[in-house]
C-alpha cells in the first residue's frame, strides 16, 4: 500500500512540473489538470493546450490510468485480506466452541466477566463467553476466546455453548434477577455443574442457594473486606496477594488432588517426606467429605479423594501433582 501511495505521488509531481514547463502554468493549474487527467473525470482543459501539451498529456492518462488501476487494485486486495481473515478467525472460533469440553461458560463480560476470564485462560482453562453486547465482541475476538452473542437466560444459548459438557458455570450479568434465572436454566440443564453466581444483595444468597449455585458471591462485600483487611491486618493481606496473585513470585499456592494410585493415598504427612523432599507447606487438607482441615499435624493422613492447599515453588508443586496423581506410581509399575 506504501508504494502505491509513493506512485500516486510521483505521479502527480510529474504531470504538475510537466504542465508548468511546458504550458508555463503556476503549480495550482498544473496539479488541477493532473488530478482531472489521471482520474479521467472528463472535465474540459482549464486553458487551450500546445501541441507539446496535447503529447504530454495523453502519455499522463496512460501512466496516471496504468497507477490508479494499481492503488485501487491494492485497496480491494486489502479489503479481501481482511475480510477473510475475519471469517476464517470466526470458523475458527465456532470450531473450537464446537469441540469444547470440561469448559467453563462465563455468562457477562463485564468488568468481572473479564478478569474471570484473564485469570482462567492464564491458568489453561478453557473458557467460553455468552453475553449481549457488540463492545464485547471486537474485545472476545482480538482475545481468540470463543463466545456466543446471545442471551444466556435462553436454554437454547447454553446448550449451544454445549453446557452438558461444561465443567462449570459463572454467572456475572448485571442484574440479579437474569443471574437467578441463569442458574436455575442450567442446573436444570446439567445437575453436576459447579455455578458460580453474583449479587449486590444480601438478602438474596440463599434464594441463589436454592437455585442451584454452589457459590454465591458479593462483589462489594468482599472489596469492602478486602479494603478493611488491608487495614487491619497488612501483612496477611501482602502475602495472600503476592501467593495467589503475583505471577512473577516464585511462591505459589495450589491445591492438589489425591488421585486413585498414588503412593502417598493412606500415608500420614511426616512419612511422606513432603516437606523434608519438595520443601513444600501443607497449608490445610480439604477432605473428600467437605471437611476443611487447617494446619494439620503431622500424623494427619491423606486419603484418596482429599484435596492438599500446598505452598510451595512451582517446579516443587509440580512435583507433588505428579506423584498425588499417581502418575509417578503408575510408571515404577510399568517400568518393573
Amino acid at each position: 500500500m506504501a508504494r502505491g501511495i509513493g506512485l500516486l505521488a510521483a505521479i502527480l509531481c510529474f504531470g504538475t512540473f510537466g504542465y508548468m514547463v511546458i504550458e508555463k502554468w503556476d503549480i495550482l493549474d498544473a496539479l488541477y489538470m493532473t488530478v482531472i487527467t489521471i482520474t479521467t473525470v472528463g472535465f474540459a482543459e482549464i486553458r487551450p493546450l500546445s501541441q507539446p501539451g496535447h503529447i504530454f498529456t495523453i502519455l499522463l492518462i496512460f501512466i496516471g490510468i496504468g497507477i490508479v488501476a494499481y492503488i485501487l487494485g491494492l485497496v480491494a486486495q486489502t479489503m479481501v485480506v481482511f475480510q477473510m481473515t475475519k471469517i476464517l478467525g470466526r470458523r475458527k472460533l465456532g470450531l473450537k466452541k464446537r469441540s469444547m469440553k470440561d469448559h467453563y461458560i462465563i455468562c457477562g463480560y463485564g468488568r468481572i466477566g473479564k478478569t474471570i476470564c484473564q485469570e482462567l485462560i492464564s491458568s489453561n482453562i478453557p473458557v467460553l463467553v455468552i453475553d449481549t453486547g457488540d463492545e464485547a465482541k471486537t474485545q472476545l475476538e482480538e482475545a481468540g476466546i470463543p463466545y456466543i452473542l446471545d442471551d444466556a437466560t435462553n436454554e437454547e444459548v447454553l446448550l449451544e455453548g454445549r453446557i452438558e459438557r461444561a465443567k462449570g458455570l459463572v454467572s456475572v450479568v448485571s442484574s440479579d434477577a437474569d443471574n437467578l434465572f441463569i442458574t436455575m436454566t442450567a442446573r436444570g440443564l446439567n445437575p453436576d455443574l459447579f455455578i458460580i453466581t453474583r449479587t449486590d444483595d444480601e438478602k438474596n444468597q440463599k434464594k441463589f442457594m436454592r437455585a442451584g449455585a454452589n457459590r454465591v458471591f458479593l462483589p462489594y462485600v468482599i472489596g469492602g473486606q478486602r479494603m478493611a483487611h488491608t487495614i487491619a491486618k497488612p501483612a496477611v493481606t501482602d502475602f495472600l496477594e503476592l501467593t495467589v496473585h503475583d505471577k512473577n513470585i516464585a511462591l505459589e499456592m495450589e491445591e492438589l488432588p489425591v488421585r486413585e494410585g498414588s503412593r502417598l493415598a493412606g500415608v500420614n504427612l511426616m512419612e511422606s517426606g513432603i516437606r523434608q523432599d519438595l520443601n513444600i507447606i501443607i497449608v490445610a487438607i480439604r477432605k473428600s467429605g467437605g471437611e476443611m482441615i487447617f494446619n494439620p499435624s503431622s500424623q494427619t493422613r491423606m486419603e484418596q479423594g482429599d484435596t492438599l492447599i500446598a505452598l510451595g515453588h512451582r517446579n516443587d508443586l509440580e512435583k507433588l501433582k505428579h506423584i498425588l496423581s499417581g502418575t509417578t506410581g503408575n510408571q515404577r509399575k510399568r517400568s518393573r
